[in-house]
């Protein structure tokens, strides 16, 4: 199935062969909106960007002129904020999933807790609840983790946040990633691998608290099957959320499949089929770069190490085509 429309943009006086996508996502391998805002508006500027296959290497030009929506993944909005008023007068649409746990010695070089809680307060404040959605993400315990004390956690987040979104999305750490095996023996911590039962017997516990706070609670890209608990699964990028927040875009609600006598039908074509098994996320285009985020949390995959990240983040060029 062909998703994005095929396109010419000229590149240094040649043309070349494009994609030219409606929806992007900003990204799953690097925090665009902690660190490079600027180039991702000196792209938009420039009508067009680069994108590298990460196993092949090879480029691929992304035309930027059809995008409608894009989807903001990140775990510090501050720096990205100032931007925010050049996509509204584009007329783009935009909504974050931001991350937002509590884990000092996974997460040692994301701004202090309390400083992530009010820059999230201030967005939703700006956007509205229903455009800032918060992810724990993952959900970890360890030796120095108990259950009771992670729940304690995330409590506490969440009565401070409850208000300012309509979900919580999580997943449980994947420790099927030899960067995250790496990554975790360097630093000396560890995680546990929780069976399905034991983490239906967690996952009741949060729904709890989340029912208290009167919002959605919803796994992300989960094995496990939470229906019978009453939880779905999510979709980041959500065609169902796009429909409820624009639905007077209509070249956006065309690629949709959205027909406004069955509104809650979107075309079941568009699941992503590059993303794993269990992800529901729709199509869209990733523009972010593996090894390049320097917030370096032990649990992730996107890098190999926090010093190549930083390494490559200093050497970035907001000019240059692609991060």
């Amino acid at each position: 199935m062909k998703i994005w429309p095929s396109s010419q943009i000229t590149v240094n006086g040649t043309k070349v062969a494009a994609v030219a996508p409606l929806i992007i996502s900003a990204s799953r391998a690097t925090d665009i909106p902690g660190f490079y805002g600027k180039w991702l508006v000196d792209k938009f500027k420039r009508g067009y960007l680069i994108k590298r296959n990460p196993f092949n290497n090879k480029p691929q030009y992304i035309d930027l002129k059809n995008v409608r929506v894009i989807v903001f993944w990140t775990k510090f909005a501050k720096p990205m904020m100032k931007y925010l008023k050049f996509f509204d007068e584009l007329g783009i649409n935009y909504y974050f999933l931001y991350t937002v746990n509590d884990y000092p010695d996974y997460e040692p070089y994301l701004p202090p807790l309390n400083v992530r809680i009010e820059n999230f307060l201030d967005l939703s404040e700006r956007l509205g609840k229903e455009r800032v959605l918060w992810r724990y993400d993952p959900l970890i315990i360890s030796k120095s983790i108990s259950e009771n004390l992670l729940l304690e956690r995330i409590s506490n987040i969440g009565q401070k946040l409850h208000k300012h979104t309509i979900r919580l999305i999580f997943s449980f750490i994947e420790l099927n990633y030899r960067k995250v095996q790496i990554n975790l023996r360097k630093n000396n911590l560890d995680a546990l691998q929780l069976s399905p039962q034991q983490q239906k017997q967690f996952v009741a516990k949060l729904k709890k608290l989340t029912d208290q706070w009167q919002i959605d609670l919803r796994s992300c890209a989960s094995k496990v099957d939470f229906s019978d608990l009453g939880i779905q699964p999510n979709k980041c990028i959500d065609d169902q959320l796009m429909v409820k927040l624009w639905p007077d875009d209509k070249k956006l609600m065309e690629f949709l499949g959205y027909n406004p006598l069955f509104p809650y039908k979107t075309n079941p074509k568009l699941k992503d089929k590059a993303q794993r098994p269990a992800c529901q996320c729709i199509y869209s285009k990733d523009i972010g770069k593996y090894n390049t985020c320097p917030f370096g949390c032990v649990y992730c995959y996107a890098n190999i190490s926090r010093a190549k990240a930083l390494e490559n983040y200093k050497k970035h060029n907001p000019q240059a085509l692609e991060i």
